[in-house]
């Protein structure tokens, strides 16, 4: 019976991000798309802070009726990793619905670094070992891996500047307080088209076809590099098998929906479609994929 009354009043997805960054701006967008298909209001609610843990935790803490979501990122499951005290197993106290979509991030520096290459930037670092700093949105955030992946990869050393969303550290970046930065191509697009920052390369596999003319770092000499963010919904454990597969059906219609694709490319993001145990399957993967990086990157101990 559930899923046939549901949903029968609000639905509220906790962003535990500030506003502004890429999950903000696309759980608004599914939101909209989940109210006309629902014929109910979605309610989004920001709740940042503790590197995310403060509306995760609200969430597995939540009524597991479908009524309170989480939009997460790939945050929770390097947080699975680094976070040893946090008050939920992301594997255990949550029922994934469905992927949303992924996207590659853009690495720039402010205008001020004399580099205007990837092999620049790394000449500059290993030059000065310590002279160059980075910005991310917070610990564990997909810029704070990709950026620790980078120093990895490339032998080089940077201080790492978390800031309290992403939106401040875009702002830090372009006022020169820090060296360089990766972000979502998306969010960043507009300052590197205002001139107010310098791209050097994207992270994926192939280029960003908002950036064509830009490397990806595989190409730009750090052989092997790949770095993503990806957003998914999940519910508190305990939610009706009924209900997820019907929000399941709901956010793959809407990633299959011609015009969000459109929505989506022009940001350089792709739509992910999965069944809720492929992305439980997806989910389980990345925390061990994350692990290794973050092991390999000396952020946390065995």
């Amino acid at each position: 019976m559930a899923a046939q009354s549901y949903p029968s009043r609000p639905i509220t997805m906790i962003v535990p991000f500030g506003p502004g960054g890429s999950a903000d701006v696309y759980a608004r967008i599914l939101g909209e798309q989940l109210q006309k298909k629902f014929g109910q209001s979605v309610v989004i609610e920001n709740k940042p802070g503790a590197g995310a843990v403060i509306g995760t935790t609200q969430v597995a803490r939540a009524q597991p009726d479908g009524y309170t979501l989480l939009v997460m990122s790939n945050t929770q499951t390097v947080n699975e990793t680094l976070l040893k005290d946090k008050p939920y197993n992301l594997l255990k106290d949550f029922a994934p619905i469905a992927p949303i979509n992924e996207a590659s991030l853009v690495l720039v520096v402010n205008n001020d670094v004399k580099a205007t290459s990837v092999q620049d930037l790394i000449a500059l670092a290993k030059k000065a070992p310590g002279s160059l700093n980075y910005a991310s949105s917070g610990v564990g955030t997909p810029y704070h891996i990709a950026g620790e992946l980078f120093k990895t990869m490339t032998g080089t050393q940077a201080q790492h500047v978390p800031y309290k969303s992403s939106g401040q550290a875009r702002t830090g970046v372009a006022a020169g307080e820090v060296s360089y930065m990766f972000d979502a191509t998306a969010t960043m697009k507009p300052l590197i088209q205002a001139g107010k920052v310098r791209a050097l390369a994207t992270t994926g596999k192939k280029r960003s076809p908002i950036f064509p003319d830009l490397p990806t770092l595989n190409e730009a000499g750090v052989d092997g590099y790949e770095a993503n963010i990806w957003l998914g919904l999940i519910a508190p454990k305990g939610t009706p098998q009924e209900i997820i597969d019907t929000l399941n059906k709901a956010v793959s219609d809407i990633a299959a929906d011609s015009a969000v694709k459109e929505r989506w490319a022009q940001d350089g993001v792709t739509p992910m479609v999965m069944n809720p145990q492929a992305f439980a399957d997806y989910i389980k993967e990345d925390v061990a994929r994350l692990r290794k990086i973050a092991l390999d990157a000396k952020m946390v101990s065995e």
